[in-house]
């Protein structure tokens, strides 16, 4: 698939502000677009509504977007890298159906509106598996998916599925596109208390 010129200016321009790590933009690319196989290989249209959870670099969130053109939500914390997207999707040639939100995951997944919303939540370096699963499962409806970037080695301690299983997800277990990736199916309703407050997650994380 072609990178557009749009494309390679926003993740450039990423990478010079320090949002990005210093690897290769295609590189950086083609691991995104590993996202994108992930669900291709059992889903013969886009997602309708994707969710990307700390997306403030623009990855995998504006590749996914560019490729789908689906409704997106770009949902990240940190004011600074969240302005930068706002100013690169109003470049030339950027994608539409695009929503920049900052703000914490937990506070965001109980606002109306956006509770079972998403067919597609994605993770690229969000956190500990538990804390990416828990700020996740509000978001998505019964049926939908979390797509999150694995380490190369893997190790079975990280996923828990019990503890999956009480969040309302399935584990389907590791994939590979090139890169390395954990794919969960939301089969339950969310339970109320969660997600928990801001930052419990990440400070008392459920496994």
């Amino acid at each position: 698939m072609t990178t557009t010129d749009w494309l390679l200016r926003a993740l450039e321009e990423s990478r010079a502000r320090g949002f990005l790590g210093p690897g290769a933009i295609e590189t950086q690319i083609e691991h995104a677009r590993g996202f994108a196989l992930c669900w291709e290989e059992f889903s013969p249209s886009p997602p309708a509504h994707l969710l990307d959870l700390g997306s403030g670099g623009g990855l995998p969130g504006l590749v996914l977007v560019e490729r789908w053109e689906c409704e997106t939500v770009l949902v990240d914390s940190m004011q600074k890298r969240m302005n930068f997207l706002h100013e690169t999707l109003g470049w030339p040639g950027a994608p539409e159906k695009v929503t920049v939100i900052t703000g914490r995951a937990e506070v965001i997944a109980r606002e109306p509106g956006w509770e079972s919303v998403f067919s597609l939540v994605t993770a690229r370096s969000f956190g500990l598996p538990a804390v990416v699963a828990e700020c996740a499962t509000r978001f998505l409806r019964l049926g939908g998916s979390l797509i999150v970037s694995e380490p190369p080695e893997d190790d079975p301690r990280r996923w828990n599925s019990e503890i999956l299983e009480e969040m309302g997800f399935r584990d389907e277990g590791r994939v590979r596109h090139g890169a390395a990736f954990r794919l969960l199916t939301k089969i339950a309703e969310t339970p109320q208390n969660l997600p928990r407050s801001v930052g419990v997650p990440s400070k008392r994380p459920l496994f």
